[in-house]
């Protein structure tokens, strides 16, 4: 099946540069409405372990949301937007990683490899959901199949898979890219920041109730901030295609998904949900998202929406079939499989 790419006139993509107008009033708001708060429910969350750890992980859950929004400011710094000037930017972004421990400088250049080369199946494995293609996974014998069908389960791919991406990929510099090489030192300095502030934080206000309070944040986090990373980019019509058919347009909007989630939670997470217009434009800061969406409503016709409930039933989707330009279920590959038609 041929995909046709995406046209637009130059002059109407040429219109979102407006929107890449950086505000210091709306960031500086931003910062205060999301470190206070994050750093108030924390103080909760600590308190509460004396009474209830119940209270303590539902605190927890509100908390791991202010935390994306704290990592959404990190994600835009670290795209160069936010706020004008590179050394405040620098300073923010660096600050909002010692609170998500993703490393600023490491990810950031991983996630422009993700904008540069979204959906090119040559690098699905730097900043993205590695995604097998049909013809991969039927190439693979009983044990290959296993890990991938392991890796593409749910306990592993929402809960297990991101703890691991969040605490331990994210200490590796595992990217063997010539490009990489001069950050692999600001991510052994970064590990050892974080680890001098956990044994320092560890040490005067207690081991256990200190890695509890905090680690259940980043948990519930690092499951928050994949599962929003998935639905962005795993829906069932994404885009995916090789590097000399691959179009920079079309794997911005059909690639992307607009996540239409209630207004808190878009608030919460920074608008990241409006991924079609930040992968169309990376330059715009989170704030001005939900304007660039409204002033242009007419790109929503390229782009799959989702709600919430609908956005559920993208966690079964596990194989790129490239004959019909989609994401299969495992049950709809072994039924295939089984007739002969792959």
């Amino acid at each position: 099946m041929k995909v046709e790419n995406i046209k637009i006139d130059k002059s109407l993509l040429k219109s979102f540069k407006i929107y890449t107008q950086t505000n210091i009033t709306k960031a500086t708001i931003q910062i205060i409405n999301s470190f206070i708060p994050f750093i108030a429910i924390w103080i909760l969350m600590y308190f509460s372990l004396d009474y209830s750890y119940w209270i303590t992980f539902l605190l927890g859950i509100v908390n791991a949301f202010f935390l994306v929004r704290i990592f959404i400011i990190q994600h835009d710094c670290g795209h160069r937007t936010f706020l004008d000037n590179s050394k405040a930017r620098a300073i923010i972004g660096y600050i909002c990683s010692i609170f998500s421990t993703i490393p600023f400088h490491y990810w950031a250049k991983s996630h422009h490899l993700h904008h540069s080369h979204n959906g090119q199946l040559e690098l699905r494995d730097i900043g993205d959901i590695n995604t097998l293609t049909v013809v991969e996974f039927k190439a693979l014998n009983a044990w290959g199949r296993f890990k991938y069908r392991l890796y593409r389960s749910i306990p592993v791919m929402f809960v297990l898979g991101p703890i691991y991406y969040v605490l331990i990929h994210n200490r590796i510099p595992s990217i063997g890219m010539d490009v990489f090489k001069n950050e692999k030192w600001r991510l052994w300095l970064n590990n050892i920041v974080l680890a001098v502030m956990f044994v320092t934080l560890g040490y005067f206000l207690g081991w256990g109730k200190f890695f509890i309070t905090h680690f259940t944040i980043i948990v519930l986090f690092s499951v928050i901030a994949i599962w929003f990373f998935y639905v962005q980019h795993q829906h069932e019509e994404a885009y995916k295609q090789w590097k000399d058919k691959w179009d920079y347009l079309t794997a911005a909007l059909r690639g992307s998904t607009y996540y239409k989630v209630p207004a808190i939670f878009n608030w919460l997470t920074g608008n990241i949900g409006i991924h079609h217009i930040h992968h169309l434009n990376p330059a715009i800061p989170n704030y001005n998202l939900k304007k660039a969406l409204e002033d242009n409503l007419w790109v929503n016709q390229y782009v799959t929406i989702l709600t919430f409930w609908e956005s559920l039933k993208l966690a079964s989707n596990k194989l790129w079939d490239e004959s019909q330009q989609r994401m299969i279920t495992f049950g709809e590959y072994y039924k295939r499989e089984k007739l002969g038609l792959v």
